[in-house]
């Protein structure tokens, strides 16, 4: 795949990035780290691409597809998304753990969901769902979306053309890591909730 959404980046250039980009974010699987990535090392000296139009391209297409997204969370409603959600990889027990996490932290889910690969996809819906403003979800989404891309562009600029190659084996092993530091987390959580109630004195 990623051989053929290079050759739609070096056909069509900034118009592929926005396409792709705002289909990802919609919940059609396009590996968005590993394109940004990419493109970020196009953009080092001599590249087809420049770091700021690529930039502006990845925010504009990222912004698309989460108001698609929230709009579409918005009118159908979660039954729709439960019945149907499966075709975009929305999975019910996918929807159901992201339903978690936004019930907890709210819009914040959007911010950090864009860092977790399979669900940044379903904060927007699950924000359309809730009834949230869409002033309030676009300052959220916006300001997620702005340092996702950087950080994504900055790293594939400053790593150059082995981008491609290191950003598939950390794609590749996030979601092992993810649940590894949920693990430890909660373990440490536990601990000093324990020893804390041992410390605690008796009336």
């Amino acid at each position: 795949m990623l051989e053929d959404i290079l050759l739609l980046i070096e056909d069509y250039g900034y118009i592929a990035l926005f396409g792709l980009l705002a289909v990802g974010i919609v919940g059609i699987p396009v590996p968005d780290e590993i394109l940004m990535t990419t493109v970020g090392s196009l953009t080092i000296e001599g590249g087809r691409l420049t770091f700021f139009k690529s930039f502006i391209a990845s925010f504009a297409g990222t912004m698309v597809g989460m108001i698609v997204s929230y709009y579409l969370g918005n009118t159908v409603g979660k039954p729709f998304l439960y019945r149907y959600g499966k075709w975009v990889k929305l999975t019910p027990q996918r929807l159901d753990l992201v339903e978690g996490w936004f019930q907890k932290y709210g819009l914040w889910t959007v911010v950090f969901g864009y860092y977790v690969p399979g669900v940044r996809h379903f904060t927007c819906y699950l924000a359309g769902v809730s009834g949230v403003s869409i002033w309030r979800y676009l300052l959220y989404a916006g300001s997620g979306a702005m340092v996702w891309c950087l950080t994504f562009l900055t790293l594939g600029h400053v790593i150059g053309l082995n981008a491609p190659k290191i950003m598939a084996v950390i794609h590749h092993y996030l979601g092992i890591g993810g649940i590894i530091a949920v693990v430890v987390i909660g373990l440490a959580a536990i601990i000093y909730w324990r020893v804390r109630k041992r410390k605690k004195p008796l009336n």
